[in-house]
């Protein structure tokens, strides 16, 4: 085996010896208890409180994305419909490590079961697991090592949050795993972090540890014991085109002038500075999550206003639009009570629906936006998640104006709100284009899934046709339409989005460059004839040849 072949989700090339991450903690072994419960409850008890403040302590550190991610992560080891499954247990003679390996193990099930959001979650449920039952047990910990003699190739069969929340560029050269998709948890935080990253990825596992491992993020090509020469080639290769991404600067424009705001997506005010380094033109979609998530009551309205004045006064003059809290669904609020029974809960109560059911949280969070856009010279944009009708639409404008904001979007992610584009248009400021979820909801392929990736893809003909609907019903009302999904930061794929009409690019910031470079060595009746081409094709694949086949310019950026 001298070569593996995945999904590149986040383009470069990595190159070091691979550290297999096995994940390897111990079975508690299953004997009766005989001491005092209380006390073995109350040992349970502590050790998944310290796993939940490890996975927040983590996530402060990492802020932006990871820590919204870990936060809610946190919030499994809280959850007390587990806490009273494990007492149960410890009363039935179980011991504190074989009570939450067997409650996990249950809950895990049920998640599986559930499918959806919830099954995506399996993964961190049982990381919190394994690292509640290792505390208990007296072994380490599951982690990775924060320092190397050099960067290594981070393999895995999938990964947690916490496994990635605190790595760097200096210590992993690259990531590959078996199984996650393109809008997977790695694949969001290997683009936001600039390191190459393969997912889906078959026989990744049984990569010798220590083997030396080439990565070419774009390809999806896992190179193993690659030969001196092949290595020096591809770095030069990757050097050469870093040198002419380097080189585009300045606004983003197709080649004969057509400006193309291209802005970046943050997590939080510390994902500013790597913005503003990838030359940001602004933030087309900051996620507030990580103000509200792992915590047992909602932020004042100055906490919040602190934080989103932070970004404002960083893009003085610019644009920078705030989606509302998505919450729900994988993202539930440890300080909201729960939402009942929900078979799917990602089809139930979450983003714009749980604003309807808890409008005081809503009403706090406009607020509070209110006050940093009258601080501020950044032009503030606030949009909706999960908008699927025209009355929801108006019913979000007309609670940003009462709040006096200037104006109230939505995010176009559900079908039906881009089949009635128009319909929603006319109560809304603008549109945002969601590709992750709205792909998801179109095919109904949950994109943590591997095996899925093939309708994950955001060149599938028929997502095309709905981005061009939300766009075509946006103009027809004279409403700017952008994309801020993950689709954004494809360089190829962002000139067909020109072509088809968007508006504005947002995307992770490292992807900034590549996307500027590839606009700007193209004009926009040839960004128009690739999105023809793209819509008229019956497969991902052929959407994505048939346009290159009319971006010439790409050749250049060894795209």
């Amino acid at each position: 085996m001298s070569a593996l072949t995945g999904v590149g989700v986040s383009p470069g090339i990595g190159f070091g010896p691979g550290y297999v991450l096995t994940h390897e903690v111990p079975m508690p072994a299953d004997v009766t208890r005989r001491d005092d419960a209380a006390a073995e409850r109350a040992r349970a008890d502590r050790a998944l409180e310290q796993v939940a403040a490890d996975l927040e302590e983590r996530g402060t550190l990492a802020g932006g994305e990871a820590q919204a991610i870990l936060n809610a992560q946190a919030l499994m080891a809280r959850d007390p419909g587990l806490a009273v499954g494990v007492a149960e247990l410890i009363d039935a003679g179980k011991t504190a490590a074989r009570a939450v390996y067997e409650a996990f193990g249950g809950y895990r099930e049920m998640l599986v079961e559930a499918g959806g959001y919830l099954g995506e979650r399996a993964a961190d449920l049982d990381d919190v697991r394994d690292r509640a039952v290792a505390v208990l047990e007296g072994v380490p910990m599951p982690g990775l090592p924060s320092r190397a003699a050099q960067p290594y190739v981070l393999i895995a069969r999938d990964l947690a949050p916490a496994d990635t929340a605190l790595l760097s560029k200096d210590v992993v050269a690259a990531f590959v795993t078996e199984q996650g998709g393109p809008t997977s948890h790695t694949a969001i935080l290997a683009r936001a972090m600039g390191v190459p990253a393969v997912v889906a990825c078959p026989g990744a596992i049984s990569i010798a540890p220590g083997t030396p491992v080439l990565v070419d993020g774009a390809s999806g090509l896992v190179r193993l014991a690659p030969s001196d020469a092949e290595v020096t080639t591809a770095r030069n290769a990757a050097a050469a085109r870093a040198a002419v991404l380097a080189a585009a600067t300045g606004p983003g424009m197709t080649a004969d002038g057509h400006a193309v705001p291209l802005l970046a997506n943050i997590g939080g005010p510390r994902d500013v500075d790597t913005a503003l380094e990838y030359g940001a033109e602004g933030v087309g979609l900051y996620r507030t999550e990580f103000l509200f998530l792992g915590r047992t009551t909602a932020p004042d309205e100055q906490e919040q206003e602190a934080a989103y004045l932070e970004v404002l006064n960083a893009f003085p003059g610019g644009r920078v639009v705030v989606r509302t809290l998505d919450a729900g669904a994988d993202k539930p609020l440890a300080f909201l009570p729960p939402q009942g029974n929900e078979p799917n809960p990602a089809l139930g109560e979450r983003g714009l629906r749980l604003f309807r059911t808890h409008p005081e949280i809503m009403n706090a969070q406009l607020g509070a936006l209110a006050r940093a856009a009258a601080r501020s010279s950044a032009k503030l944009q606030v949009m909706a998640p999960m908008v699927a009708t025209a009355e929801e639409a108006a019913w979000f404008a007309a609670a940003c104006k009462d709040a006096g904001l200037p104006s109230g979007g939505v995010m176009i992610e559900v079908p039906s709100a881009a089949v009635r584009a128009s319909d929603l248009a006319e109560e809304a400021d603008f549109f945002s284009i969601g590709t992750n979820d709205l792909a998801q909801y179109t095919f109904a392929a949950d994109r943590q899934v591997g095996t899925l990736t093939a309708l994950q893809d955001a060149w599938q003909p028929a997502l095309l046709d709905l981005i061009i609907m939300a766009v075509n019903g946006a103009v027809e009302r004279g409403k700017a339409c952008g994309v801020c999904g993950e689709a954004a930061g494809d360089p190829v794929l962002a000139c067909v989005l020109v072509g088809l009409g968007v508006s504005s690019l947002s995307m992770a910031a490292p992807a900034l460059p590549a996307v500027r470079a590839a606009l700007a060595r193209h004009t926009l009746e040839q960004c128009l004839l690739a999105a023809q081409a793209a819509r008229a094709a019956t497969s991902p694949q052929e959407a994505r040849s048939a346009a290159r086949s009319y971006l010439p310019g790409l050749a250049q950026l060894a795209l």
